[in-house]
């Protein structure tokens, strides 16, 4: 199926197989933009024969693989390399997909990555946008421009964030994570065990052999990024997020969001 790139957030809300996105002709120009302003869109699984860099100037992005969920909140950008199978979430956002040829850019085809966009990268970024991925090729000026861009994003990538979830195709530890998620302010153990019908012992040993983590730490990961897109998406107190995600000490809660993020919670949503 050939469709244009601007497909790759066509909306779904059923599960679909991969589509793969590519460029109209051979004549379309090898890097381009596809500005999104939404409120809220999950996308069909698909592939694009192009790399991707996805900037979110206001909002949340989540890109989900086959092997991991990534969270891109405000001021973080998400790399997804061509040929790979993805579904994108986007809340309540405004962003910039920004598209390379293969050929532009070497070394970063082998997994989504979520970095933080300093300022150079934003300003490229939202410039970029007068140039659509589907204009046709030819513009000296553009072409210039993202040649140098496509220069900086290794040295841009290798600010790496560790903003994911791994997942899982184990229907038990799957029923566990889902019921996790579900009731993030008040899971235990005990009770996503009741759910997966399994025993603790071997809920935790699967999610070692799965996930290559733990219980503990998938938990703990999972409520720091749903309080880092509560406290972008929210206007609640850092006390009501921490509490809807499962803290019941606020200085717990900061503490351990400055560990993960770099900042405490109130720079965090100050900066966002």
């Amino acid at each position: 199926m050939t469709v244009s790139a601007a497909a790759a957030h066509s909306a779904s809300s059923a599960a679909t197989p991969v589509t793969r996105a590519v460029r109209t002709s051979s004549s379309s120009a090898r890097a381009g933009t596809y500005p999104f302003v939404l409120g809220d869109l999950t996308s069909d699984w698909h592939v694009h024969d192009l790399h991707q860099l996805e900037y979110a100037f206001e909002g949340v992005v989540q890109v989900e693989t086959n092997t991991a969920r990534f969270l891109s909140p405000p001021r973080q950008a998400v790399w997804i390399p061509a040929g790979l199978a993805h579904r994108t979430t986007l809340s309540k956002v405004r962003t910039v997909s920004v598209f390379f040829d293969p050929t532009m850019i070497d070394g970063m085809s082998d997994r989504v990555r979520v970095f933080p966009a300093d300022p150079v990268l934003r300003e490229m970024a939202i410039y970029a946008r007068r140039w659509s991925i589907d204009r046709p090729a030819g513009e000296p000026l553009a072409d210039s421009y993202f040649e140098v861009m496509a220069g900086l994003l290794e040295r841009w990538l290798e600010t790496e964030s560790s903003f994911h979830l791994p997942t899982t195709a184990d229907p038990t530890v799957a029923a566990a994570l889902v019921y996790a998620e579900g009731h993030l302010d008040s899971v235990t153990l005990r009770s996503a065990c009741a759910a997966a019908a399994v025993s603790e012992r071997t809920l935790r040993r699967r999610f070692a052999a799965t996930l290559h983590m733990s219980w503990r730490d998938y938990l703990l990961r999972l409520r720091l990024l749903r309080a880092m897109a509560l406290l972008t998406e929210t206007h609640t107190t850092v006390l009501s997020v921490a509490t809807k995600v499962g803290f019941d000490d606020a200085s717990a809660f900061a503490r351990s969001f400055a560990r993960y993020t770099g900042q405490t919670p109130s720079a965090y949503r100050r900066q966002r």
